[in-house]
Protein backbone atom coordinates (compact mmCIF):
# COMPACT_ATOMS: atom_id res chain seq x y z
CA UNK A 1 0.00 0.00 0.00
CA UNK A 2 1.13 3.56 -0.72
CA UNK A 3 3.00 4.98 2.28
CA UNK A 4 1.29 8.35 1.98
CA UNK A 5 -2.10 6.68 1.96
CA UNK A 6 -1.19 4.81 5.11
CA UNK A 7 0.19 7.83 6.92
CA UNK A 8 -2.78 10.05 6.06
CA UNK A 9 -5.55 7.64 7.01
CA UNK A 10 -3.88 4.91 9.14
CA UNK A 11 -5.36 2.20 6.93
CA UNK A 12 -4.30 -1.42 7.28
CA UNK A 13 -4.90 -1.85 3.54
CA UNK A 14 -6.66 -0.11 0.68
CA UNK A 15 -10.26 -1.29 1.19
CA UNK A 16 -11.29 -0.52 -2.40
CA UNK A 17 -8.80 -2.64 -4.32
CA UNK A 18 -9.40 -6.20 -5.58
CA UNK A 19 -6.59 -7.58 -3.39
CA UNK A 20 -8.38 -6.89 -0.10
CA UNK A 21 -7.39 -9.61 2.41
CA UNK A 22 -9.83 -12.51 2.29
CA UNK A 23 -10.64 -12.18 5.98
CA UNK A 24 -11.79 -8.59 5.35
CA UNK A 25 -14.21 -9.40 2.51
CA UNK A 26 -17.88 -8.66 2.99
CA UNK A 27 -20.05 -11.79 3.09
CA UNK A 28 -23.79 -11.54 2.49
CA UNK A 29 -26.12 -14.03 4.24
CA UNK A 30 -26.92 -15.69 0.88
CA UNK A 31 -23.25 -16.22 0.05
CA UNK A 32 -22.50 -17.49 3.56
CA UNK A 33 -25.34 -20.04 3.37
CA UNK A 34 -24.15 -21.22 -0.05
CA UNK A 35 -20.56 -21.66 1.16
CA UNK A 36 -21.73 -23.74 4.12
CA UNK A 37 -23.69 -26.02 1.80
CA UNK A 38 -20.70 -26.48 -0.48
CA UNK A 39 -18.39 -27.35 2.42
CA UNK A 40 -20.91 -29.87 3.74
CA UNK A 41 -21.08 -31.52 0.32
CA UNK A 42 -17.34 -31.94 -0.21
CA UNK A 43 -17.50 -35.56 0.95
CA UNK A 44 -19.97 -36.45 -1.84
CA UNK A 45 -18.51 -34.38 -4.69
CA UNK A 46 -20.60 -33.26 -7.67
CA UNK A 47 -21.14 -29.89 -9.27
CA UNK A 48 -21.87 -26.45 -7.84
CA UNK A 49 -22.29 -23.21 -9.77
CA UNK A 50 -21.89 -19.49 -9.10
CA UNK A 51 -23.36 -17.11 -11.67
CA UNK A 52 -23.99 -13.39 -11.91
CA UNK A 53 -23.33 -10.31 -13.99
CA UNK A 54 -19.88 -8.66 -13.78
CA UNK A 55 -19.44 -6.80 -10.51
CA UNK A 56 -22.06 -8.73 -8.53
CA UNK A 57 -19.53 -10.62 -6.41
CA UNK A 58 -18.46 -13.86 -8.15
CA UNK A 59 -14.76 -13.32 -7.51
CA UNK A 60 -15.43 -12.50 -3.86
CA UNK A 61 -17.54 -15.64 -3.46
CA UNK A 62 -14.77 -17.75 -5.01
CA UNK A 63 -12.12 -16.23 -2.75
CA UNK A 64 -14.27 -16.86 0.32
CA UNK A 65 -14.91 -20.43 -0.80
CA UNK A 66 -11.18 -20.95 -1.32
CA UNK A 67 -10.45 -19.78 2.22
CA UNK A 68 -13.02 -22.12 3.73
CA UNK A 69 -11.78 -25.07 1.72
CA UNK A 70 -8.19 -24.29 2.72
CA UNK A 71 -9.20 -24.59 6.37
CA UNK A 72 -10.43 -28.18 5.85
CA UNK A 73 -7.96 -31.02 6.40
CA UNK A 74 -6.81 -33.00 3.35
CA UNK A 75 -8.80 -31.02 0.79
CA UNK A 76 -6.91 -30.51 -2.48
CA UNK A 77 -8.05 -27.59 -4.64
CA UNK A 78 -7.04 -27.03 -8.26
CA UNK A 79 -8.00 -23.95 -10.28
CA UNK A 80 -8.14 -23.95 -14.06
CA UNK A 81 -6.27 -20.85 -15.24
CA UNK A 82 -7.14 -21.08 -18.94
CA UNK A 83 -10.81 -22.01 -19.43
CA UNK A 84 -10.59 -21.56 -23.22
CA UNK A 85 -8.22 -24.54 -23.61
CA UNK A 86 -8.85 -27.32 -26.07
CA UNK A 87 -9.28 -30.82 -24.62
CA UNK A 88 -5.60 -31.76 -24.94
CA UNK A 89 -4.42 -28.64 -23.11
CA UNK A 90 -7.18 -29.12 -20.55
CA UNK A 91 -5.71 -32.54 -19.74
CA UNK A 92 -2.25 -31.02 -19.51
CA UNK A 93 -3.50 -28.49 -16.97
CA UNK A 94 -5.31 -31.14 -14.93
CA UNK A 95 -2.16 -33.23 -14.83
CA UNK A 96 -0.15 -30.24 -13.63
CA UNK A 97 -2.73 -29.33 -10.98
CA UNK A 98 -2.99 -32.80 -9.48
CA UNK A 99 0.59 -33.95 -9.97
CA UNK A 100 -0.12 -36.60 -12.60
CA UNK A 101 2.40 -36.91 -15.47
CA UNK A 102 0.40 -37.14 -18.71
CA UNK A 103 1.32 -37.90 -22.30
CA UNK A 104 -0.84 -35.85 -24.65
CA UNK A 105 -0.71 -38.52 -27.37
CA UNK A 106 -2.38 -40.99 -24.97
CA UNK A 107 -5.56 -39.43 -23.67
CA UNK A 108 -6.89 -42.77 -22.48
CA UNK A 109 -3.80 -43.21 -20.33
CA UNK A 110 -4.27 -39.72 -18.91
CA UNK A 111 -7.94 -40.45 -18.26
CA UNK A 112 -7.06 -43.55 -16.23
CA UNK A 113 -4.19 -41.89 -14.38
CA UNK A 114 -6.25 -38.91 -13.22
CA UNK A 115 -9.13 -41.10 -12.06
CA UNK A 116 -6.71 -43.37 -10.21
CA UNK A 117 -5.13 -40.39 -8.44
CA UNK A 118 -8.52 -39.00 -7.39
CA UNK A 119 -9.78 -42.42 -6.28
CA UNK A 120 -6.66 -42.92 -4.16
CA UNK A 121 -7.12 -39.49 -2.57
CA UNK A 122 -10.75 -40.24 -1.71
CA UNK A 123 -9.88 -43.62 -0.19
CA UNK A 124 -7.18 -42.01 1.96
CA UNK A 125 -8.97 -38.83 3.09
CA UNK A 126 -12.71 -39.44 2.44
CA UNK A 127 -12.72 -36.02 0.72
CA UNK A 128 -13.18 -35.27 -2.95
CA UNK A 129 -10.57 -33.13 -4.67
CA UNK A 130 -11.99 -29.76 -5.75
CA UNK A 131 -11.67 -28.32 -9.25
CA UNK A 132 -12.54 -24.63 -9.77
CA UNK A 133 -13.35 -23.43 -13.26
CA UNK A 134 -13.78 -19.63 -13.32
CA UNK A 135 -15.08 -17.84 -16.43
CA UNK A 136 -16.62 -21.19 -17.27
CA UNK A 137 -18.79 -19.65 -19.98
CA UNK A 138 -15.59 -19.53 -22.07
CA UNK A 139 -14.94 -23.30 -21.86
CA UNK A 140 -15.39 -25.41 -24.96
CA UNK A 141 -18.28 -27.85 -25.16
CA UNK A 142 -15.88 -30.76 -25.69
CA UNK A 143 -14.06 -29.83 -22.45
CA UNK A 144 -17.32 -29.75 -20.48
CA UNK A 145 -18.28 -33.14 -21.88
CA UNK A 146 -14.87 -34.63 -21.14
CA UNK A 147 -14.98 -33.29 -17.58
CA UNK A 148 -18.41 -34.80 -16.98
CA UNK A 149 -17.24 -38.26 -18.06
CA UNK A 150 -13.84 -37.95 -16.39
CA UNK A 151 -15.24 -37.04 -12.97
CA UNK A 152 -17.88 -39.77 -12.72
CA UNK A 153 -17.51 -43.46 -11.95
CA UNK A 154 -19.57 -46.64 -11.62
CA UNK A 155 -22.26 -45.65 -14.10
CA UNK A 156 -22.42 -42.11 -12.71
CA UNK A 157 -23.22 -43.27 -9.17
CA UNK A 158 -19.93 -41.91 -7.75
CA UNK A 159 -18.33 -38.51 -8.27
CA UNK A 160 -14.55 -38.28 -8.10
CA UNK A 161 -14.45 -34.48 -7.92
CA UNK A 162 -16.26 -31.52 -6.49
CA UNK A 163 -16.42 -29.15 -9.46
CA UNK A 164 -17.10 -25.44 -8.95
CA UNK A 165 -18.26 -23.64 -12.10
CA UNK A 166 -18.37 -19.83 -12.06
CA UNK A 167 -19.44 -17.50 -14.85
CA UNK A 168 -21.89 -14.92 -16.09
CA UNK A 169 -25.38 -15.42 -17.54
CA UNK A 170 -23.96 -17.03 -20.68
CA UNK A 171 -22.98 -20.06 -18.59
CA UNK A 172 -26.60 -20.66 -17.61
CA UNK A 173 -27.72 -20.46 -21.22
CA UNK A 174 -24.97 -22.80 -22.41
CA UNK A 175 -25.87 -25.44 -19.83
CA UNK A 176 -29.43 -25.43 -21.17
CA UNK A 177 -28.26 -26.41 -24.65
CA UNK A 178 -28.86 -30.03 -25.76
CA UNK A 179 -25.13 -30.82 -25.82
CA UNK A 180 -24.56 -29.63 -22.24
CA UNK A 181 -27.88 -30.48 -20.63
CA UNK A 182 -26.42 -33.71 -19.16
CA UNK A 183 -23.91 -31.54 -17.27
CA UNK A 184 -26.39 -28.80 -16.36
CA UNK A 185 -28.78 -31.34 -14.84
CA UNK A 186 -26.03 -32.55 -12.47
CA UNK A 187 -25.52 -29.22 -10.70
CA UNK A 188 -26.57 -29.68 -7.10
CA UNK A 189 -26.07 -26.28 -5.58
CA UNK A 190 -26.42 -22.89 -7.23
CA UNK A 191 -25.65 -19.34 -6.18
CA UNK A 192 -27.21 -16.73 -8.44
CA UNK A 193 -25.83 -13.30 -7.62
CA UNK A 194 -28.06 -10.30 -8.30
CA UNK A 195 -27.36 -6.58 -8.29
CA UNK A 196 -27.12 -5.35 -4.72
CA UNK A 197 -29.62 -3.12 -3.01
CA UNK A 198 -28.67 0.22 -1.49
CA UNK A 199 -28.54 -1.18 2.04
CA UNK A 200 -26.26 -4.03 0.95
CA UNK A 201 -23.86 -1.62 -0.72
CA UNK A 202 -23.76 0.53 2.41
CA UNK A 203 -23.21 -2.53 4.60
CA UNK A 204 -20.33 -3.62 2.37
CA UNK A 205 -18.75 -0.15 2.52
CA UNK A 206 -19.07 0.04 6.31
CA UNK A 207 -17.63 -3.46 6.68
CA UNK A 208 -14.57 -2.69 4.53
CA UNK A 209 -13.85 0.59 6.29
CA UNK A 210 -14.11 -1.09 9.68
CA UNK A 211 -11.82 -3.91 8.56
CA UNK A 212 -9.28 -1.39 7.22
CA UNK A 213 -9.31 0.35 10.64
CA UNK A 214 -10.77 3.71 9.60
CA UNK A 215 -14.60 3.64 9.78
CA UNK A 216 -14.68 7.45 9.69
CA UNK A 217 -12.80 7.77 6.40
CA UNK A 218 -16.01 8.85 4.62
CA UNK A 219 -18.91 10.96 5.74
CA UNK A 220 -22.33 9.32 6.04
CA UNK A 221 -23.64 11.56 3.26
CA UNK A 222 -20.86 10.53 0.89
CA UNK A 223 -21.45 6.83 1.52
CA UNK A 224 -25.13 7.30 0.73
CA UNK A 225 -24.29 9.18 -2.48
CA UNK A 226 -21.87 6.48 -3.59
CA UNK A 227 -24.41 3.73 -2.93
CA UNK A 228 -27.03 5.63 -4.93
CA UNK A 229 -24.70 6.01 -7.93
CA UNK A 230 -23.20 2.50 -8.01
CA UNK A 231 -26.15 0.97 -9.89
CA UNK A 232 -26.21 -1.99 -7.52
CA UNK A 233 -22.73 -3.04 -8.66
CA UNK A 234 -20.03 -3.73 -6.08
CA UNK A 235 -17.24 -3.22 -8.61
CA UNK A 236 -18.58 0.17 -9.67
CA UNK A 237 -18.84 1.15 -6.00
CA UNK A 238 -15.23 0.16 -5.32
CA UNK A 239 -13.97 1.98 -8.43
CA UNK A 240 -15.74 5.18 -7.38
CA UNK A 241 -14.32 4.92 -3.88
CA UNK A 242 -10.81 4.18 -5.11
CA UNK A 243 -10.85 7.22 -7.42
CA UNK A 244 -12.03 9.48 -4.58
CA UNK A 245 -9.36 8.12 -2.27
CA UNK A 246 -6.65 8.80 -4.86
CA UNK A 247 -7.82 12.40 -5.26
CA UNK A 248 -8.03 12.86 -1.48
CA UNK A 249 -4.46 11.61 -1.03
CA UNK A 250 -3.24 13.95 -3.76
CA UNK A 251 -4.88 16.90 -1.97
CA UNK A 252 -3.90 15.81 1.58
CA UNK A 253 -7.55 15.84 2.65
CA UNK A 254 -8.28 14.51 6.15
CA UNK A 255 -11.62 12.97 5.15
CA UNK A 256 -13.68 12.12 2.05
CA UNK A 257 -16.98 13.98 1.70
CA UNK A 258 -19.68 14.91 -0.83
CA UNK A 259 -17.84 18.07 -1.88
CA UNK A 260 -14.96 15.91 -3.06
CA UNK A 261 -17.37 13.65 -4.94
CA UNK A 262 -18.91 16.59 -6.80
CA UNK A 263 -15.55 18.11 -7.63
CA UNK A 264 -14.14 14.79 -8.85
CA UNK A 265 -17.00 13.43 -10.93
CA UNK A 266 -18.48 16.71 -12.18
CA UNK A 267 -15.40 17.30 -14.36
CA UNK A 268 -16.19 14.66 -16.98
CA UNK A 269 -19.49 16.19 -18.21
CA UNK A 270 -17.88 19.62 -18.49
CA UNK A 271 -15.01 18.24 -20.51
CA UNK A 272 -17.48 16.50 -22.81
CA UNK A 273 -19.41 19.74 -23.35
CA UNK A 274 -16.22 21.61 -24.25
CA UNK A 275 -15.31 18.90 -26.74
CA UNK A 276 -18.72 19.22 -28.40
CA UNK A 277 -18.36 23.01 -28.76
CA UNK A 278 -15.01 22.54 -30.48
Amino acid sequence: MNSKLQSLYSLKFNPFRPDVPVEALYTTPAVDAFLRRVVLGIADGGYVMITGDPGTGKSVALRLLGKRLASLPDVVVGTIEHPQSRTTDFYRELGDLFGVPLHTHNRWGGFKSLRARWTEHIATTLCRPVLVLDEAQEAQTTVFTELRVLASKELDTRQLLCVVLAGDGRLIERLRSPDLLPLGSRIRRRLVLEYAGRDELLACLDHLLDAAANPGLMTTELKATLADHAAGNYRVLMNLCDELLAVAVDRDLPRLDEKLYLETFAQAPRAKSVAKRR
